[in-house]
C-alpha cells in the first residue's frame, strides 16, 4: 500500500474521520426530520410501492422499511431510498446538484440496524459524513458529468459508503476500500430525464444500497481499489472528463452538510427561486389580475424545468410554467398544487399560458453557487412589477428557521396521512436523536404499522 499512501480515497478517509461537534450534529437533527417526512410522505407515492415489494422479497430482515415491513440492510435502502425522492422535497446541494438526504439516511439507518448500533450521536455522526463524502465529490466531477449523470446517483455510493463506514467503525484504509468499491459501481444516466418513468428515485435506492453494501464488504476485508477518484481508470478518468479529483479535498474545517439547502416548495429546486419571486410579486399586485409573467432564470433551470404543458404530476414539478401559475394563483407550490387534478384544471392551464421563461445572464453568471431568478409581471391595470430572488428560500442564504422546518414536516406527515399525535412523535423523537434518544426510540416513534398499505 505504500505507494498508494496518498491516494485520495485515502486522504478523504482520514478527512471523515473529524469528530463532529454539537452544531454539527444539531444540523443532522434538522436533516433527519427532513428525511423522514419526505420519506414517510413519499411512501403513498406512486413508484414507491414496487421498490418496497421488491425488497421484501429478499425475506425478513433487521431494518425497517418506511411504508411496512422489514427486509436485509440492502433491501431496506433500496426501498427506503425512493421514497425520500419521489415528492421532490428532499434537501440539495446546490454546488454539487445532488440530493444527499435520500441516499445517506437509508444506508446509514440500515447499517445501524443490521448491526445493533442505537447511539443516536453515532447515527448522526455517520450521516455528516456521508454528506461530506457524497457532497465533496458531487463538487468536483465537473459540469460535463452533470449534463449526463444524476449526480445523487453516481456520487451517492460515495457518501452512503462514508456513512455505513462511520456507523461500522471501519478504520481509515477500509473506509477507503468502501469508497473504491462503491466508486466502481456509479451509475445513474440522465435518460429518466426524458421518460415518464420512476427511475430517478430508484437511483436514490440503489445508491444507498451500493454504498452499504461496499462498506459491509469492506468491513469484513473486502478490498476496493485505493485510486478510484485519481487512477487512470478511475471515477474521473472514465465518467468526469472536466472534473478536478484533487477537489474532493476542498472546503476546510467546516463540515458540507451546514451548505446543504432545505426545500420549502414542492417543486423541483430548479424553480424555487422563480416561486419565490413570483410570490413576491403576487403581494405587490394585491389582488390585480395578471396579463402577462417573465421569469428570468439560468440555464439549467430551462433545461431542466421549461415545460408549458405538463400533464402528469411529476412533469408539473418539472416546469416553471405550472409551479409559477400555482403559485400566483394560490400564494404558494405546496403539494396539493402538483396532484392530477392540479394538473388538469384549466384555470391553471390559463396561467400557465401566460409564462414564459428566458435566460437571464445574471442568473446565469451566479450559477451553481446561487440558484437565482427574476420575475416581470404585467398586470390588467397598466402596472409592470418585477421582483428578484437571487437565493431561493431555504438556501444558506435565506435559511428555514426550526419553526418553518417543523411545519415542513407536519405537512409531509399529514400528506402521509399520520394523525397529528404521529407527526407530534415522530418529530420529537427525530429532534432529540443524541439527546436523550437513541434510534430505537426514532423506530417507537414512527408509525409503521399505520404505514401498512398492502403494496
Amino acid at each position: 500500500m505504500s505507494e498508494q499512501e496518498g491516494s485520495l480515497s485515502l486522504r478523504l478517509a482520514n478527512r471523515l474521520a473529524r469528530a463532529p461537534r454539537a452544531q454539527d450534529r444539531h444540523r443532522g437533527r434538522r436533516h433527519l426530520l427532513d428525511w423522514l417526512a419526505c420519506a414517510v410522505a413519499g411512501s403513498r407515492e406512486p413508484g414507491a410501492a414496487e421498490p418496497r415489494r421488491l425488497a421484501r422479497r429478499e425475506g425478513i430482515g433487521a431494518c425497517r422499511i418506511i411504508g411496512g415491513g422489514r427486509a436485509g440492510p440492502q433491501a431496506a435502502a433500496l426501498a427506503n431510498g425512493p421514497a425520500g425522492a419521489l415528492l421532490e422535497m428532499d434537501d440539495v446541494d446546490r454546488r454539487g446538484l445532488l440530493h444527499p438526504g435520500p441516499v445517506v439516511f437509508p444506508a446509514v439507518l440500515a447499517a445501524a440496524e443490521a448491526t445493533g448500533v442505537d447511539d443516536g450521536d453515532a447515527i448522526l455522526d455517520a450521516a455528516i459524513r456521508g454528506y461530506e463524502a457524497m457532497i465533496r465529490v458531487g463538487r468536483a466531477v465537473g459540469p460535463d458529468h452533470a449534463a449526463r449523470f444524476h449526480v445523487t446517483a453516481s456520487c451517492g455510493g460515495f457518501g452512503a459508503a462514508a456513512g455505513a463506514a462511520s456507523i461500522l467503525g471501519l478504520n481509515r484504509l477500509k473506509t477507503a476500500w468502501a469508497l473504491g468499491n462503491a466508486g466502481q459501481q456509479a451509475f445513474g444516466l440522465w435518460q429518466v430525464r426524458h421518460e415518464p418513468v420512476f427511475t430517478k428515485a430508484l437511483h436514490d435506492g440503489r445508491a444507498a444500497a451500493n454504498g452499504l453494501a461496499s462498506a459491509l464488504l469492506a468491513g469484513d476485508g473486502y478490498a476496493g481499489p485505493l485510486e478510484i477518484f485519481e487512477g487512470p481508470h478511475g471515477f474521473f478518468a472514465g465518467l468526469c472528463p472536466d472534473g478536478r479529483p484533487e477537489a474532493i479535498l476542498d472546503g476546510g474545517e467546516a463540515w458540507a452538510i451546514h451548505e446543504v439547502s432545505f426545500k420549502p416548495h414542492a417543486a423541483c429546486r430548479h424553480a424555487h427561486a422563480a416561486i419565490d419571486a413570483v410570490l413576491d410579486l403576487r403581494r405587490q399586485a394585491a389582488g390585480a389580475d395578471l396579463e402577462s409573467l417573465t421569469l428570468g432564470v439560468y440555464g439549467d433551470a430551462l433545461t431542466f424545468c421549461d415545460r408549458p404543458a405538463p400533464t402528469t404530476p411529476v412533469e408539473a414539478k418539472f416546469s416553471l410554467q405550472h409551479a409559477a401559475a400555482v403559485a400566483w394563483r394560490h400564494g404558494d407550490a405546496a403539494l396539493e398544487r402538483f396532484t392530477p387534478e392540479a394538473v388538469a384544471d384549466p384555470d391553471n392551464a390559463s396561467l400557465r399560458a401566460l409564462v414564459r421563461p428566458v435566460r437571464d445572464a445574471d442568473c446565469d453568471a451566479g450559477y451553481p453557487a446561487r440558484f437565482g431568478a427574476t420575475a416581470q409581471a404585467v398586470l390588467s391595470d397598466g402596472r409592470t412589477l418585477r421582483a428578484e430572488a437571487p437565493d431561493a428560500l431555504g438556501d444558506p442564504e435565506r435559511p428555514l428557521d426550526d419553526a418553518a422546518l417543523v411545519a415542513k414536516a407536519r405537512a409531509l406527515f399529514a400528506w402521509g396521512r399520520l394523525t397529528d399525535v404521529q407527526a407530534d412523535g415522530l418529530i420529537a423523537a427525530a429532534l432529540s436523536l443524541g439527546e436523550g434518544a437513541g434510534l430505537s426510540d426514532l423506530w417507537a416513534a414512527a408509525p409503521i404499522a399505520g404505514l401498512e398499505s398492502g403494496s
